[in-house]
C-alpha cells in the first residue's frame, strides 16, 4: 500500500508530509494527516460535510482548506473519516470537497490542533517520484 502521509519530528508542534499522484489526493491525505494527529483509530462514516475554500496560491489554498476542517471540528464536532469527492481548480486556486465523518465526542483525542500554520509549508510536484508532496505544521 502506498504511503499517504508521514509525521516529521518537530520541537513543539506537529509537522507532516502528505503525498498523492494527483493534487487532489495530496490535499485529501493532508486532511487525513491532520485528523490522524488528533486520533489515530478508525472513524465511522455517519455525517457528511461539504467544504469550499479558495486561495491565491497552492499554499494559501491548502491552509484555507485545512482551516475549514478545523472550523467544522470546533463548531460542529465534525471528525473526518475520509474525503469522498474533491475538485481543485488549479488556475483559480479553489477547492470543493465532500467529506464523511462522525461526531468528535465519540473519540479519544491525543492532540488538540489549534491551527494550521504557514511555517515550513509547501505544495509541490516532484518530477522524480511523479507525486505531489505537501508539507505543513499544525499548532497544538
Amino acid at each position: 500500500m502506498e504511503k499517504k502521509f508521514k509525521f516529521i519530528e518537530h520541537t513543539a508542534d506537529i509537522k507532516f508530509q502528505a503525498f498523492g499522484k494527483s493534487l487532489e489526493d495530496a490535499f485529501k491525505n493532508s486532511a487525513l494527516a491532520m485528523f490522524n494527529a488528533m486520533h489515530d483509530g478508525k472513524v465511522k462514516e455517519k455525517n457528511i460535510a461539504k467544504i469550499k475554500a479558495e486561495g491565491k496560491d497552492f499554499e494559501s489554498l491548502l491552509y484555507n482548506f485545512l482551516e475549514e476542517f478545523l472550523v467544522l471540528f470546533d463548531s460542529e464536532g465534525f471528525f473526518l473519516s475520509k474525503i469522498k469527492k474533491i475538485k481543485i481548480d488549479k488556475k483559480n486556486f479553489k477547492v470543493e470537497a465532500e467529506a464523511v465523518g462522525d461526531d468528535a465526542e465519540n473519540y479519544e483525542m491525543h492532540a488538540d490542533v489549534k491551527a494550521v500554520t504557514y511555517n515550513d509549508m509547501f505544495v509541490r510536484y516532484d518530477k522524480n517520484s511523479g507525486k505531489w508532496i505537501i508539507q505543513a505544521v499544525l499548532d497544538v
